[in-house]
This record gives C-alpha cells, sequence and structure tokens, in this order.
C-alpha cells in the first residue's frame, strides 16, 4: 500500500476523475446508454474479456470505440442490471495511468418458463486511462470474470 502524506490539488483531481470514470461506465451499463458508455473510451481503444481470469488469452477482443456497440447492447438481454464497484487502486504517470477495480455485477432475467433467475459476476477491471484535453479516457480496459453464479431470484 502506498502512503500519501499529501497529493497536489491535480492528483487529487485525477483520481477524483478516474473515479468517476469507472463510475460512469457502470452507470450507463445499468441505464442501458451503450452510446455514453462508448463516449468513456478512445477512439482507438482496446476491449478485451475474459470469461475465465485465469485464460492466458480472451474470449472478446475488441478494438475502436464503434466496436463497443453490440457489446453493451447485449445488456438489453437482462431485464435489470446493477453493478456495484468496489475497491480500486490507480498509479498515476502524468496524462496516463493504470488501475485495476472490481465490481459485482447483477443480472435479472427470465427464462422461457418465466422463472426469474439472478447471474452474479464477480469482476476485475484491469485499466489503462489516458487524459486528452484536460478529460481521462479508458484506454484499454480487461474485463476479467473471476466467479459467476446464478440462482433463483424471487421478487
Amino acid at each position: 500500500m502506498s502512503s500519501h502524506d499529501s497529493i497536489s490539488p491535480q492528483e487529487a483531481a485525477d483520481r477524483l476523475a478516474i473515479r468517476e470514470l469507472i463510475d460512469a461506465y457502470a452507470h450507463c451499463a445499468d441505464r442501458r446508454d451503450a452510446k455514453g458508455q462508448m463516449a468513456l473510451f478512445t477512439e482507438d481503444n482496446r476491449f478485451l474479456v475474459f470469461m475465465d481470469a485465469t485464460a492466458s488469452e480472451p474470449t472478446q477482443e475488441l478494438h475502436g470505440r464503434e466496436a463497443l456497440a453490440p457489446v453493451f447492447d447485449n445488456l438489453n438481454a437482462y431485464k435489470a442490471t446493477t453493478h456495484f464497484n468496489g475497491q480500486s487502486t490507480v498509479t498515476l504517470d502524468g496524462d496516463r495511468a493504470s488501475g485495476e477495480s472490481y465490481c459485482l455485477a447483477h443480472h435479472i432475467s427470465y427464462g422461457a418458463d418465466a422463472e426469474r433467475t439472478i447471474m452474479i459476476a464477480s469482476i476485475r477491471y484491469l485499466d489503462q486511462f489516458v487524459k486528452r484535453e484536460g478529460e481521462w479516457f479508458f484506454a484499454e480496459r480487461r474485463l476479467m470474470v473471476d466467479w459467476t453464479e446464478t440462482r433463483p431470484s424471487t421478487p
């Protein structure tokens, strides 16, 4: 763990902006705002999905902002989602940063028999951030699924 006796106002602002970026991603996901979610990424971003966090190769790899639309649109398969962001670490290096953040993502759906289920995914995001014209963006986001659980859910 790092120790901070004091940090500059700029570092504090950058850390807050990156946390707000992480939270905006979850908010847009839960509101089905794919365009808003896509706008959080650089035009030339990389987005990698590891459905098994121990795998050496991603399940899916996308390049560029427009390529993200179908991935974010897939959330429409669920009746509702709630993403709870947890702890995160960020290392700043000028206009670049890297970080890891945790998320518990809850997905409600109804099967063909109208049974309601909940799928919970424990996710870690491994991120590369870049600051352009004073605003932070995701340059690369690795979605790492550590585990999932699906079970019946009673309203």
